[in-house]
């Protein structure tokens, strides 16, 4: 069997609900992060691509029809390139990059571009089509924008809590403070300003044209536990969760070239890091904030390593409680957790996620020299998608 490795590593910005990226359609932010990863191996010929596999949560709007082929129409491929839109909600661009990677593994591509894209601001209101012509009542318009819609009625109520209810409900379930969650915030925000400042995300992100923006957009580095403690409750009077505590709604895209160790030679350059154990995990749907920790477990248990030998994590911060839970339960040095920043901070458009993830932590360890890092991400309705990755570039101190 062959081995995947991952090559290059490109998002766009991640812009605020209704902010500077509203305006881009969302298979137009698809084509530029394409765009953007490919430009990152210049020798690479489109035309050996072997498959585009996006991820995508919503797909009820402008991002239907399959984004992924549209992404490569609209940056300009060979036609001779596919496509294929994958759906796992907030794990989606995770699961294309695993999903390219058994393509790769197996020997039925050499060469697979896997991302994701999510605008959040741009998902519609829809109606259900009626069973019958013309109703003579009123009919409900309802956001595709997050969480549940048009639910089944045979589903129990308690798997069809809000995603904030949910994470109430761990906080009770582990007695995970308010102020340990806004600290966790509060770190994530400080992390990524910095992250930015030090130039970590120079290489990682490619702008929007006609957009202006060139960050991220939610970040604010003037977040403190003492002006987070200030925020209401979102989901329960006396709760935890805020605003603040919470990944926000966002809008943005991220591509990953994921290629065999023959590919390199296409590429134009020597791999980042190895794919090297996949993980997928799943509990009753009120608790996919802690799925993640199984997730990874069985990841590492493929790749043959323990926890002891993980020098970077990179666990999607969908809310601050569920990322405590998962920490706790792993018993990681939490300083090893999303040291460049997380999703409270960087954003959460939920197609586009578990790409960011597996590329921030691919070119953590490039920069550290470290070998073993994980990516984990939940997902809504109870389930959760892990990655190990070992870092293959020269000069790594630590292999």
């Amino acid at each position: 069997m062959n081995h995947a490795f991952l090559y290059a590593a490109a998002r766009t910005p991640f812009g605020r609900f209704g902010g500077a990226l509203a305006e881009v359609r969302p298979d137009d932010l698809a084509a530029t992060a394409l765009t953007g990863v490919l430009g990152k191996v210049p020798s690479l010929d489109p035309a050996c691509i072997g498959d585009v596999v996006y991820g995508n949560a919503n797909g009820a709007g402008e991002d239907n029809r399959n984004v992924a082929r549209m992404a490569v129409l609209l940056a300009g491929l060979p036609v001779s390139v596919p496509g294929s839109t994958v759906n796992r909600l907030c794990g989606s661009s995770l699961d294309a990059a695993m999903t390219a990677s058994r393509a790769v593994e197996c020997g039925d591509a050499d060469v697979v571009v896997a991302g994701g894209v999510e605008s959040m601001t741009r998902a519609p209101w829809v109606l259900p089509k009626p069973a019958k012509g013309y109703p003579a009542g009123n009919v409900t318009a309802v956001s595709t924008t997050l969480g549940w819609r048009l639910v089944n009625e045979r589903m129990p109520q308690e798997w069809t809590a809000s995603l904030g209810e949910c994470n109430e409900q761990l906080a009770d379930r582990f007695a995970i403070s308010r102020e340990r969650q806004d600290g966790f915030a509060a770190r994530s925000h400080q992390l990524a300003h910095a992250a930015w400042e030090s130039g970590h995300y120079e290489d990682l992100v490619v702008p929007v044209p006609e957009t202006g923006l060139t960050r991220d957009e939610g970040i604010r580095p003037g977040s403190t536990p003492g002006t987070l403690a200030g925020l209401k409750p979102s989901f329960r009077t006396g709760g935890s969760i805020t605003a603040g505590n919470a990944s926000p709604l966002n809008d943005g895209a991220a591509a990953l070239v994921i290629g065999s160790e023959a590919a390199a030679e296409a590429v134009g350059a020597g791999p980042l890091a190895r794919i090297a154990g996949r993980g997928t995990h799943a509990l009753a749907p009120q608790d996919f904030g802690f799925a993640p920790v199984e997730a990874a477990n069985a990841a590492l248990a493929r790749a043959g390593i323990t926890w002891s030998d993980v020098s970077a994590v990179e666990l999607n911060e969908a809310f601050a409680v569920q990322s405590l839970a998962c920490v706790d339960a792993w018993r990681i040095d939490p300083a090893i957790v999303n040291a460049w920043g997380g999703a409270i901070a960087i954003g959460h458009p939920l197609g586009a996620s578990g790409a960011r993830i597996l590329g921030t932590l691919a070119h953590r360890l490039r920069l550290s020299g470290d070998r073993w890092g994980v990516a984990a991400i939940c997902i809504g309705v109870g389930q959760a998608l892990a990655v190990v990755l070992e870092n293959v570039t020269h000069g790594s101190e630590n292999r």
